[in-house]
């Protein structure tokens, strides 16, 4: 490497931006204020629930419920996420119908679309993340310092849940067991019921020794992702290789 090409790679700086799809159109508001339009006092952290269960999510509508049902038992504020693109008039009309909506309006904000979910994950209010365990979402969450509750569906999240279980240590399963194909929905129609929601997000935000380690160990890794993208990081070290590299392909010079 000549020097005018390691002069380059010393002063290269990486800015990693969360990327948004065009339907991204919820504004970057400031999450006090988001939660604060139901009435959802931050006055300590680690205490909002975030659901989101991927924007490939198929799961039933008698499975959302079931989901709604075990936020709504934990007594404890909430985002859900609900990206509507299965079976999206019956739950639209079981939030109105059923009287969901307005049973948790002071504690509970639905987002019916594209939600800014590293922005959201960022906030120190965030005390869990229920997610799908795909890729992007669990390495959010780890990087945010959330434990997470883990719901995978299909694919490689069974793995992803794994590591964040087993390995990491810095979650809790709601124990779903078998994967659902595009397609299969309704073969699957309930995979986990209302109190494996409750009982799992307990077993994260509840008092006791061992929740305080899953959350300790959530943090731990947080900053050892923090480390990895700053000079001399791991990440920081395998983008300078990977732009040299690049820089040294014939046909790009």
């Amino acid at each position: 490497m000549n020097s005018t090409t390691q002069c380059h790679i010393n002063n290269l700086h990486f800015i990693f931006i969360p990327l948004m799809a065009p339907g991204h159109l919820l504004p970057m508001v400031d999450m006090a204020k988001l939660l604060a339009r139901r009435k959802v006092k931050l006055d300590k952290v680690e205490r909002v629930i975030y659901v989101c269960l991927g924007s490939l999510n198929r799961a039933t509508p008698q499975q959302l419920k079931e989901v709604g049902l075990g936020l709504e038992a934990t007594k404890r504020p909430f985002i859900w996420v609900l990206r509507g693109a299965y079976g999206k008039d019956e739950m639209d009309k079981w939030l109105i119908e059923e009287g969901f909506e307005e049973r948790v309006k002071n504690r509970g904000f639905l987002i019916k679309g594209w939600a800014p979910q590293v922005l959201i994950l960022s906030h120190k209010a965030i005390g869990v993340f229920l997610t799908h365990c795909g890729w992007n979402s669990t390495l959010e969450g780890i990087c945010g310092g959330v434990p997470l509750v883990t719901f995978p569906m299909f694919a490689e999240q069974f793995y992803n849940e794994k590591v964040v279980v087993q390995v990491v240590k810095s979650g809790v399963s709601l124990g779903a067991q078998s994967a659902v194909h595009l397609g299969e929905e309704e073969k699957f129609c309930v995979v986990v019921k209302k109190e494996n929601v409750r009982d799992a997000i307990e077993k994260v935000m509840g008092e006791g020794e061992e929740n305080e380690k899953i959350r300790e160990r959530a943090r731990k890794y947080a900053d050892l992702a923090k480390e990895a993208l700053e000079e001399g990081g791991s990440s920081y070290h395998n983008m300078t290789r990977l732009i040299e590299d690049i820089m040294h392909v014939p046909s790009l010079c």
